[in-house]
């Protein structure tokens, strides 16, 4: 039993932040009620959207991420974990502007590769417009001896973005097939696994036959779960 409380920032999108609590859930190690991990989410769909903040010049989200964090400190949280890869483009600002630890999801999804035994060599990684513009993952998957290679911008628009928004639109089923084959082209490129950095798509992933795939997966929604259970039962 833990005594800590997860402070889950959630809403972006609303679909990933409900699997989020399943999957911290079915991940935790327990037996009874009282053995699972307190947890408050914080799930608000009305955040500005994050790529078109830091590609087009969209609303700023961070007022909002500032507000939500305060108000999962003030609920008793201990610790933050945001179930969205483009929001960590904010992660700097929004450690300053608390006092609480923020679990990044890089990070987890750099301990997931691990956990998997890949600790070196290329691996992929999907996400949104933002996160890859952004490079939230590159230089912290470089520093750890891997190399990164994402989809190209034919991809992005005729497979992932459109995957993406496929999920966002509760299309589920529909998503699989551009975002497999977006993974897929990954794979022939020679990613010996594939991290699926936007919370969106392994939903999409799931809902079809992944292990067709044939390579291995980083579902960030469960490495951030994993990494939030670390931390609870540390």
């Amino acid at each position: 039993m833990s005594d800590k409380i997860l402070g889950v920032l959630g809403g972006m999108g609303p679909l990933a932040s409900a699997q989020f609590m399943l999957r911290l859930t079915l991940l935790t190690p327990a037996e009874r009620d009282q053995d699972h991990i307190p947890a408050v989410l914080w799930s608000d769909p009305r955040v500005p959207d994050r790529t078109a903040a830091r590609l087009q010049g969209g609303e700023d989200p961070l007022p909002w991420f500032t507000r939500a964090i305060a108000e999962l400190k003030a609920a008793g949280a201990g610790a933050i974990a945001i179930p969205c890869n483009t929001a960590h483009g904010w992660y700097d600002q929004m450690v300053a502007a608390t006092d609480l630890p923020i679990l990044h999801i890089v990070d987890a999804a750099a301990e997931d590769l691990a956990r998997q035994g890949i600790r070196s060599g290329r691996v992929g990684v999907m996400g949104t417009a933002g996160t890859l513009a952004m490079r939230l993952y590159q230089p912290r998957l470089e520093a750890l001896g891997y190399e990164v290679i994402v989809p190209d911008e034919a991809e992005m628009q005729s497979l992932v973005s459109p995957g993406i928004a496929l999920v966002k639109a509760n299309k589920v089923t529909e998503a699989y097939a551009p975002l497999a084959e977006a993974a897929g082209r990954l794979r022939d490129r020679g990613a010996a696994a594939v991290v699926l950095g936007c919370t969106e798509i392994p939903l999409g992933i799931l809902a079809g036959p992944y292990a067709e795939i044939g390579v291995p997966l980083v579902d960030t929604i469960d490495a951030l779960a994993l990494a939030s259970i670390r931390w609870a039962r540390s």
